[in-house]
C-alpha cells in the first residue's frame, strides 16, 4: 500500500517519535514512581489506574493522528484533545501523555488557527486540572501549582507564537524575493523582445528594399543589382550577429554573454551607410564633444536612431534624412528629420513595422519607452516645413 502524496515523511517520523515517547516514558514512570505521587499538583492523591490495553491504545491514538495534522488541522486537534481527556478521565498515570496534544496545538498555531490553539490551551488547563478532582481521582488542585502550570503554558505558547511570527516573516521575504525575480525576468524578456524587434525590423526592412531593387535592376543594370545584393548580405550578416548575441543571453550556456551591448553609437556610421544604400540619403551631424556614454544610454540612443531610420525606409517615402546628435553637459539629444511626403504614413510611423508588413508593432511607442526609461523625454510628429521629426532627450549622469 503506497503512502498518499499529501502525507509527509517528516509527519510520519514525528508521529512515531511522539508515540514512542508517550508510551515508553509513561510506562516507565508508572513502574518506577509511586502511584501516590502521580498528582503532585493536587491537595490529595489517590492511586492511579494501572496501565492496561485501553491506556496503551489511548497513548498511541494521539500520536497516530498527528500524521494528518497538516491536512486536517482542526479535526486532529479536537481528536487529540478528546483522546487526552479520556485518558485523564480514566485515572491513568499522568506525564508525557500530553505530548501529542502539545504538538497538535503548535501545529494549529502554525497553520493560522490561533484562536483554536489558545482555546485548547485555556480549556485544557481548566479541564485537566479539574477533571481528576471532579471524578475523585485526586483532591482539589493547589492554587500555586495551577498558577505555575498556567505560567509554563503561557511561556511555551508565547515561544510558539514567536516561532510562527518568524516563519511568516521568512515566508514573506521569500515571496518578495520570488516576486522580484519574476519581475526582473519579465523586464528582461521585454528588453530582449525590444532588442529583437529593433534588430530584425531594421535589417529585414533594408533587405526587403534592397531585394526589390536587385530584382528590378537584375537585367538592365547588373552592377547596381550587385551593390544591392552586397547590402543585403551585410544587413543579413549584421542581423544574424546581433540575434545570436541576444539568444546567447537567453540560453545562458554555450556562448558567453556579451560584456557590453552589441550595438551603440560607435556603429552609427555603418547604420547611416546601410540606410543610404537602401535609397534614402542620410547625413550625420554631431554637435559637442563626442565621448563614451553609459552602456544603457549608448544602446538606447542607437536603437532610437535605428528605429527612426527603419520607419523612414518603410513608410515615409522620403528621399533624404538627417541624424543629429548633440552632446550637452548634462543630456544627449537625438534628432532624426526626413523630407517624407506621404500623407498617409503617420499611422505606420506610430505603430512601426511588423513581420507581415502591417501596423501594430513597437515603432514610436518603443522609442518613447527607451527614452522615458532612462529619465528622458521623447516627441515625434510632422514638421511645419514638411516631413517628420523624431527627437529624444536623455539625461547624462554627472561626472
Amino acid at each position: 500500500m503506497t503512502r498518499p502524496s499529501w502525507i509527509r515523511r517528516s509527519d510520519v517520523r514525528l508521529a512515531a517519535m511522539c508515540g514512542l515517547i508517550q508510551i515508553a516514558a509513561t510506562a516507565g514512570a508508572a513502574h518506577h514512581v509511586s502511584r501516590a505521587h502521580s498528582c503532585w499538583w493536587a491537595s490529595a492523591c489517590h492511586p492511579a489506574t494501572g496501565l492496561d490495553a485501553g491506556a496503551y491504545a489511548l497513548l498511541a491514538l494521539g500520536p497516530l493522528a498527528l500524521v494528518l495534522r497538516r491536512r486536517y488541522v482542526r479535526a486532529v486537534l479536537v481528536f487529540v484533545f478528546a483522546v487526552t481527556a479520556v485518558y485523564v478521565a480514566r485515572g491513568y498515570p499522568l506525564g508525557p501523555n500530553f505530548l501529542s496534544l502539545g504538538f497538535a496545538i503548535v501545529s494549529a498555531l502554525f497553520a493560522g488557527e490561533r484562536a483554536l490553539a489558545w482555546a485548547a490551551v485555556a480549556g485544557g488547563w481548566v479541564l485537566f486540572l479539574g477533571l481528576p478532582w471532579a471524578l475523585g481521582h485526586s483532591g482539589e488542585p493547589k492554587v500555586l501549582a495551577a498558577l505555575a502550570i498556567a505560567a509554563w503554558l503561557l511561556v511555551a505558547l508565547a515561544g510558539a507564537e514567536g516561532m510562527r511570527s518568524r516563519r511568516e516573516r521568512f515566508a514573506e521575504v521569500r515571496r518578495a524575493r520570488e516576486l522580484q525575480a519574476r519581475r526582473q525576468a519579465d523586464e528582461e524578456r521585454l528588453r530582449i523582445a525590444q532588442e529583437l524587434h529593433d534588430v530584425l525590423a531594421h535589417n529585414i526592412s533594408l533587405i526587403n528594399v534592397q531585394s526589390g531593387v536587385a530584382l528590378h535592376l537584375m537585367d538592365e543594370k547588373p552592377e547596381q543589382a550587385r551593390i544591392a545584393l552586397t547590402a543585403i548580405n551585410e544587413a543579413s550578416a549584421d542581423a544574424l550577429r546581433e540575434v545570436r548575441a541576444v539568444l546567447g543571453v537567453l540560453r545562458g550556456t554555450g556562448e558567453q554573454a556579451p560584456r557590453a551591448p552589441t550595438a551603440g553609437l560607435d556603429r552609427l556610421d555603418d547604420l547611416v551607410t546601410r540606410t543610404t544604400a537602401a535609397g534614402v540619403e542620410v547625413t550625420l551631424e554631431v554637435h559637442g564633444e563626442r565621448r563614451p556614454l553609459p552602456a544603457s544610454i549608448d544602446l538606447a540612443a542607437f536603437r532610437i536612431v535605428q528605429e527612426a531610420l527603419t520607419n523612414i525606409v518603410r513608410h515615409a517615402g522620403a528621399d533624404a534624412a538627417n541624424v543629429e546628435l548633440t552632446y550637452g553637459a548634462d543630456e544627449l539629444t537625438v534628432q532624426v528629420d526626413d523630407d517624407g511626403h506621404d500623407s498617409g504614413d503617420l499611422a505606420d510611423r506610430r505603430e512601426g513595422p511588423t513581420p507581415d508588413g502591417e501596423g501594430g508593432g513597437n515603432g514610436i511607442p518603443g522609442m518613447r519607452e527607451r527614452a522615458v526609461a532612462l529619465g528622458g523625454t521623447f516627441d515625434a510628429g510632422p514638421r511645419s516645413s514638411g516631413g517628420f521629426r523624431v527627437r529624444a532627450r536623455i539625461p547624462l549622469p554627472g561626472k
